[in-house]
């Protein structure tokens, strides 16, 4: 009787997983569209042009995703969310993924509820001050005021190096880049601390970004990258598998400008065969189309290109690779096998 009872139980509690891991998928389908949360405006990662169009780092992850599960890149209704409302945009289904310069740590994984699906940027905390101030180290920052954003583990590690450097410091708490940005250049604060990338996309925009310096330390490990609430594993197998889909890309040398043609029929190498949907059946495994990989590279073409495009050293956010390259290049940036 014990038996048969552990067993009813496990059928039912096997049920209800089950319809609960295809509800995100089920709901962008009826929907037609992907709600993907952002931030309020960072340039290079996820702001609006003139004409309200998104673009950027973080928001090609989101068209890739849409093109992958909708087959249209431009199928997204983009969310801006700060570093406050963006956990509860996401826990209560405001959204379907959130791809926002977001850190992934322990809390947020456990105690948040949230799965990770993967890095796309990884970055550290640094430090902007204006060249005038005559700064050269962060350990020149005793009693400074900081422009900080709340809600952010910015603010958590800010606390930790001052006091783990005897120094105090004065808080300016701000929602928003935009606000920081303001405060900062209106001079209510002497320092204004985020991601490195962050820093670099804020200086971009000033109208002299020379006369502001980014200081050489980086004092935390921030793997930033796309994210989704906790018991939906279908819906994060997708995400997660579309952002390694432009990772492998890149390294096997798949871009916007040929996918087109290596998905035509199956050529010599049997990984890019299985990931663009010429053989084997891995679409059907995540419950899409043969061609979702075709689709998400096609949207914005391949990591390299959409970091190029974005934030790379060309652009004014002028980022060099870094950690980021690919690991056979040095940096972290690997896909597990597509097989």
């Amino acid at each position: 009787m014990k038996k048969s009872v552990f067993l009813g139980a496990l059928t039912v509690a096997g049920l209800v997983a089950g319809a609960s891991a295809a509800a995100t998928l089920d709901d962008v389908k009826a929907r037609g569209k992907l709600n993907c949360g952002v931030s309020t405006g960072l340039a290079g990662f996820s702001a609006p042009d003139a004409n309200g169009e998104w673009g950027g780092f973080d928001v090609a992850v989101c068209r890739a995703v849409a093109a992958a599960v909708l087959g249209d890149a431009s199928a997204v209704e983009f969310v801006s969310t700060t570093g406050k409302t963006r956990f509860t945009a996401l826990s209560s289904g405001e959204i379907d993924m959130l791809a926002r310069n977001t850190t992934w740590t322990l809390s947020r994984d456990v105690d948040l509820k949230f799965t990770f699906t993967g890095v796309n940027y990884y970055d550290g905390q640094g430090f902007m001050v204006p060249k005038e101030l005559g700064v050269s180290s962060a350990k020149e920052l005793d009693g400074a005021t900081v422009c900080i954003q709340t809600g952010t583990t910015t603010e958590l590690n800010l606390a930790d190096y001052f006091r783990k450097n005897g120094m105090s410091y004065e808080p300016v708490p701000i929602e928003t880049n935009a606000e920081a940005q303001q405060q900062y250049l209106a001079g209510a604060c002497d320092v204004y601390t985020t991601d490195a990338s962050g820093l670099a996309a804020t200086r971009a925009t000033f109208e002299t970004p020379a006369d502001h310096v980014i200081l050489p330390e980086i004092i935390s490990k921030e793997p930033l990258g796309p994210l989704v609430r906790h018991g939906d594993d279908e819906w994060g197998d997708i995400v997660r598998w579309t952002l390694y889909a432009l990772v492998a890309a890149e390294e096997m040398g798949i871009t916007s400008t040929n996918v087109g043609d290596l998905s035509a029929a199956a050529g010599d190498n049997p990984e890019i065969n299985r990931m663009l949907g010429t053989e084997g059946n891995l679409g059907e495994m995540l419950g899409l189309e043969a061609d979702w990989a075709v689709n998400a590279i096609s949207a914005g073409g391949n990591y390299g290109e959409i970091f190029a495009k974005n934030i790379g050293e060309e652009t004014p956010i002028g980022l060099s690779r870094g950690l980021n390259a690919q690991w056979t290049d040095g940096g972290l940036m690997y896909s597990p096998p597509f097989r």
